[in-house]
């Protein structure tokens, strides 16, 4: 299964971060040292509005082939695409960085707006 091919009316993207520690001494300096070379935490949330119920649907389809939070996916380039519709920048760079795939951060959210009509929002988070 894959996510539905729809361009969300919304999108937030966190890039993450590097693992990073911070020691501060009794004097006020710090030292910060770097524990990996991956970033971890990218976060992507795509709220989709007023779809069809039907529509709705594929995205807890997706949601339960994936075993709800379990299961860690690459997305497609008609994924990446569909989901970055209208972004000036180009998605690959913001997407697929080396090694990272998704999974879902939590379930779908659906809220029935009118009959037929459903507003959906999902969180997906990035993994090594």
């Amino acid at each position: 299964m894959t996510l539905p091919l729809l361009t969300p009316s919304s999108r937030q993207f966190d890039p993450g971060n590097w693992p990073i520690r911070t020691y501060n001494a009794q004097n006020g300096s710090e030292i910060r040292l770097l524990y990996g070379s991956q970033r971890y935490n990218l976060m992507l949330n795509l709220t989709y509005q007023n779809i069809a119920d039907s529509d709705a649907e594929l995205f807890l389809a997706d949601y339960y082939s994936k075993n709800g939070t379990y299961q860690s996916f690459t997305l497609t380039s008609a994924e990446s695409i569909a989901m970055f519709r209208g972004w000036q920048g180009t998605p690959a760079a913001l997407l697929q960085p080396e090694g990272v795939e998704w999974r879902y951060d939590e379930p779908p959210k659906i809220e029935s707006v009118f009959p037929g009509v459903s507003t959906v929002q999902i969180v997906l988070r990035g993994v090594i």
